[in-house]
């Protein structure tokens, strides 16, 4: 910890809670979003922002700092001052996955970082081309086994929640599929349109409508129990065990921040995210609101860190 975050938490202590938690925010928050603007990590960002300035009663400015697979982003936030004034929008990259997919990254991912509370996850579908003939998860494992490596499943990219619920796919069902990453979703789905490849798991946004209009096939939702979102269609895991691949996504503070002004933020968060018309919002996104206490999100983070740990290990996946 430098000599300046040490003087202002020593000072810190020295004030009342309360007087803590009154006196917070007092300037504008910095809700650092470690992707490009116009992608979903950014939309979610910049939708709670607005409801969060005006509970908190400052701005709340989304900062996109892409670069590093969200690692650069997250570092922003992890050598900030422990304030509350800078935040982080968390995607399953910087504390959950980056940590064993990439030799190093600049940052402690426990250490340096404060829970807030857990925001959404977003289902991902398991969608199969027609033509590959199986009509459920069973017999997708099936045909996988009967001819190893045949079959193909695309992704957004190597490293990608697309890429790594395939991967799960693999380890759990215990078949060779080959992967196929593109650049970006866009590429990955009029392949699977047309039939190159057999298969994707993305996000119901993306692969719901054309399943819904015949195009595709859906078999199944990456949650661990079916999702109220699509509840006809059933869970991989009721077939799979132990299967869960849901990006899951949160808010995050710079390690060592005040507990009362954690508790401030939670409040605000949790408050929003309860509130119907917010979660409706989210719904018709394809996306599941999770609030969570600072002390559930620690655990999320530490159970999803391990069960991705496994599945990256056993397929050898390596980011440089």
């Amino acid at each position: 910890m430098t000599l300046h975050r040490r003087t202002l938490l020593a000072g810190l202590a020295l004030l009342p809670l309360p007087a803590f938690a009154q006196a917070f925010p007092t300037r504008p928050i910095r809700l650092i979003c470690p992707f490009a603007a116009g992608g979903s990590a950014d939309a979610s960002a910049r939708q709670l922002a607005e409801p969060l300035s005006a509970v908190l009663g400052q701005p709340v400015v989304v900062e996109n700092r892409p670069g590093g697979g969200a690692t650069l982003g997250a570092q922003m936030v992890a050598r900030a001052t422990p304030d509350g004034h800078t935040l982080l929008y968390g995607t399953p990259g910087p504390q959950i996955v980056n940590p064993h997919l990439m030799r190093s990254v600049p940052y402690d991912p426990v250490r340096d970082f404060a829970p807030v509370s857990g925001y959404k996850r977003a289902p991902n579908l398991l969608a199969v081309h027609p033509s590959l003939g199986v009509a459920d998860v069973a017999g997708l494992v099936a045909s996988a086994k009967a001819q190893p490596g045949a079959l193909t499943f695309a992704s957004s990219g190597v490293g990608s929640s697309s890429h790594l619920a395939g991967e799960m796919l693999k380890f759990l069902g215990g078949v060779d599929i080959t992967h196929v990453p593109y650049r970006g979703t866009g590429p990955a789905m009029a392949d699977l349109l047309a039939g190159t490849v057999s298969m994707a798991l993305d996000t119901l946004s993306i692969l719901l409508p054309p399943a819904r209009a015949g195009s595709l096939r859906a078999l199944g939702v990456t949650t661990p129990r079916r999702s109220r979102l699509t509840p006809e269609l059933p869970a991989l895991a009721e077939t799979l065990p132990g299967f869960d691949a849901a990006p899951f996504n949160y808010i995050a503070a710079t390690g060592g921040t005040p507990a009362p002004i954690i508790a401030r933020l939670n409040a605000a968060i949790v408050g929003i995210l309860n509130d119907p018309a917010y979660r409706a919002r989210m719904e018709a996104l394809g996306e599941e609101a999770t609030p969570s206490t600072p002390e559930e999100l620690a655990a999320t983070i530490a159970a999803e860190s391990a069960r991705w740990r496994q599945v990256i290990e056993a397929a050898g996946i390596r980011v440089e």
